[in-house]
C-alpha cells in the first residue's frame, strides 16, 4: 500500500486560507451583481417616476406635483438641495419640472426611484462646498427664480434667495438683510446679485478692503456706507 502523505498543520492552514478567500470571492461577486443590477438606470423607468408627480396627460410637474415629491424623497421643498437638484435638471421655472429636464437631469444622476435619489442627497449637498460649484449654482438660482417677464429678480424673492443661499456662511448677511429691508431698492439684477457673491467671498467683515474706487455696483457701495454709519452710531451712544 502507498504510504499515506501527512498532513502538517501549514497544510490545513493553507487549505482553510484558499477556502475562505473562495467564498469571500463568491459572496463580493454576488454583491457586486446585485449592485450592478440595483443600480442600472431605465429611462423608461424614469418615465414612469416622472408621470407620478405629473399633470394628467401633461409633460410638467407643477406645485401640487413638487409638493408630493418633496415628500416622498423626505426633503422640505426650501431645502437648498432642491435648489441644487433643480440646477442639475437645469430646469427653468421654480416649482415646475419639465420631462425634458427630468430626463436630462436624472439621466446624469443616474435615478430612476426615490430610493436612487435619496441615495444621491448628500452627493448633492457636497457639491454646495465646491467654491466653483457653488458659483454656478447661485448664478442659475437667479434665472431660475426670478419673473420670466422680468430681466431682474424682485426684492423678497432676492432675500429667500440670498438667505438660503448666503444666509448661513456669510458673516455679514443679517446686517446686508436689514439694509435691503431699508433700502429704495425693490429689485435686485443679475449684475448685483453676481457682485454680492463676489463681496462675500473677498471683502473682510470690517470693511477694511473694501476700496470704494472699485468697480462695485452702487447696490454695494450704499450697503457699506450704511453698515460704516450704523457701526459709528452704536460705537458713540453715550453708556446706559
Amino acid at each position: 500500500m502507498p504510504r499515506r502523505r501527512r498532513v502538517s498543520n501549514d497544510d490545513s492552514t493553507r487549505s482553510y486560507k484558499r477556502a475562505k478567500a473562495n467564498s469571500s470571492s463568491r459572496k463580493s461577486a454576488k454583491l457586486a451583481s446585485h449592485h450592478s443590477a440595483s443600480s442600472n438606470y431605465s429611462s423608461k423607468q424614469c418615465v414612469v417616476w416622472f408621470h407620478e408627480y405629473a399633470t394628467a396627460d401633461e409633460d410638467v410637474i407643477g406645485p401640487e406635483g413638487m409638493e408630493k415629491f418633496c415628500e416622498d424623497i423626505g426633503v422640505e421643498p426650501e431645502n437648498i438641495v432642491m435648489l441644487v437638484l433643480a440646477w442639475k435638471l437645469d430646469a427653468k421655472q421654480m416649482g415646475f419640472f419639465t420631462l425634458a429636464e427630468w430626463l436630462k437631469g436624472f439621466s446624469e444622476l443616474q435615478c430612476d426611484s426615490i430610493e436612487k435619489l435619496q441615495a444621491k442627497l448628500e452627493y448633492l449637498r457636497s457639491l454646495l462646498n465646491d467654491a466653483i460649484q457653488f458659483k454656478n449654482i447661485y448664478r442659475y438660482a437667479f434665472d431660475f427664480a426670478r419673473d420670466k417677464d422680468q430681466r431682474s429678480m424682485d426684492l423678497d424673492t432676492a432675500k429667500a434667495m440670498l438667505s438660503l443661499l448666503l444666509g448661513r456662511q456669510w458673516v455679514l448677511y443679517s446686517s446686508f438683510h436689514q439694509f435691503l429691508e431699508q433700502s429704495k431698492y425693490r429689485v435686485i439684477n443679475k449684475d448685483q446679485w453676481c457682485n454680492v457673491l463676489e463681496f462675500s467671498r473677498t471683502i473682510l467683515p470690517d470693511l477694511s478692503n473694501y476700496d470704494v474706487d472699485g468697480a462695485w455696483p452702487v447696490l454695494l457701495d450704499e450697503f457699506v456706507e450704511w453698515l460704516k454709519s450704523k457701526r459709528q452710531q452704536t460705537t458713540t451712544l453715550p453708556p446706559l
